[in-house]
């Protein structure tokens, strides 16, 4: 097994399994995995369980996301109604930066982290364009198909729904969220699993001729947010694509409504290449595995937080199941 190097006075800093041997399969496994995987699966997905008992949604998409629109818009979000093709391009891209902080996206951007390169900040910045790139490929792809869709036979889908949900009974608005976001959810806990060498990787036999093809993937996990989201003001943006009838229109809409949700995490991740890439790329360099171990555990937190919250925790608020914990401001 390739050595990860000595530390300082003669210490071993070898932190890969004994017995496999280092080789990468695709940008998210790395091959160099973690002693105590289990702990790291255990703590990580509580971190997840624990992050959908304080999330508050209220808070994150009135408290934050309305506030952001209205300021950036001028005018009440919800309130106005949305005039012209021009207003919903503006509304679509808007409502995109307004709803950035999601699990999905934080779990993106935590993977990319180790994909930082050496050489200057700006050979550095530009090197990590190339991710990003690929990464809205199939984030573009996912929502100019769905608004295209919706531009077609919107009127008829659950997401144009305003009926009040009910106890004890799930919509088909709901039923969505929980099929979209509960695949979702899986499909990322499994990838942090495939990071720590826990099961196979799903994309070591694809990755060998296309090598973005996980990318291209989590780029169609933040697209297919789209096609389960509840929030107020993409559900405005829906029903004014959905009413237009017009399928270039909804694919425009829907595509600004999906980078402008990508925008802020993007331009993050830029700052912290050109500022801190070297250092990190550093650290994660005395240690391979760590490269494992932060890439898994955004991932398992996303997925475990996505899965519970959509899932488990709707059952609770739709009182079909009796009782999940949930923060007092949550």
């Amino acid at each position: 097994m390739a050595q990860t190097g000595i530390a300082r006075g003669g210490r071993s800093t070898r932190d890969d399994l004994p017995g496999l041997r280092p080789r990468a399969t695709s940008t998210f496994v790395n091959g160099h995995f973690p002693r105590r995987r289990g702990l790291i699966v255990l703590l990580a997905s509580l971190a997840g369980f624990l992050l959908t008992v304080v999330w508050s949604a209220e808070f994150v998409d009135s408290t934050i996301g309305d506030n952001v629109a209205n300021t950036l818009l001028g005018h009440d979000a919800k309130e106005t109604p949305i005039a012209g093709m021009a207003a919903g391009i503006a509304f679509a891209f808007v409502s995109g930066l307004a709803g950035t902080f999601t699990a999905c996206n934080i779990a993106a951007f935590g993977a990319m982290a180790p994909m930082l390169g050496g050489g200057s900040r700006w050979s550095r910045v530009g090197r990590s364009l190339k991710p990003l790139g690929w990464l809205a490929v199939g984030m573009i792809a996912v929502s100019a198909t769905y608004g295209a869709i919706v531009g077609l036979v919107g009127t008829s889908m659950p997401q144009f729904s305003t009926a009040q949900s009910t106890a004890g009974v799930l919509s088909p608005r709901s039923v969505q969220s929980m099929v979209v976001f509960g695949l979702i959810g899986l499909a990322m806990f499994y990838l942090g699993l495939a990071a720590l060498g826990v099961v196979p990787d799903p994309f070591a036999r694809v990755a060998r001729r296309f090598p973005n093809a996980p990318m291209v993937f989590m780029g169609v996990l933040i697209g297919g947010f789209l096609v389960g989201r509840p929030f107020s003001l993409f559900r405005q943006m829906f029903r004014d694509a959905a009413e237009s009838g017009n399928p270039l229109y909804g694919a425009a809409a829907f595509t600004l409504q999906s980078l402008g949700n990508i925008v802020v995490m993007g331009v993050l991740f830029l700052l912290l290449v050109a500022v801190a890439g070297s250092r990190l790329r550093d650290w994660f360099a005395a240690r391979p595995a760590r490269v494992a171990v932060v890439t898994a555990v955004a991932l398992i937190v996303a997925g475990v937080f996505t899965f519970l919250y959509w899932d488990v925790r709707l059952l609770a608020r739709r009182e079909i199941i009796p009782w999940y914990p949930t923060a007092p401001w949550s």
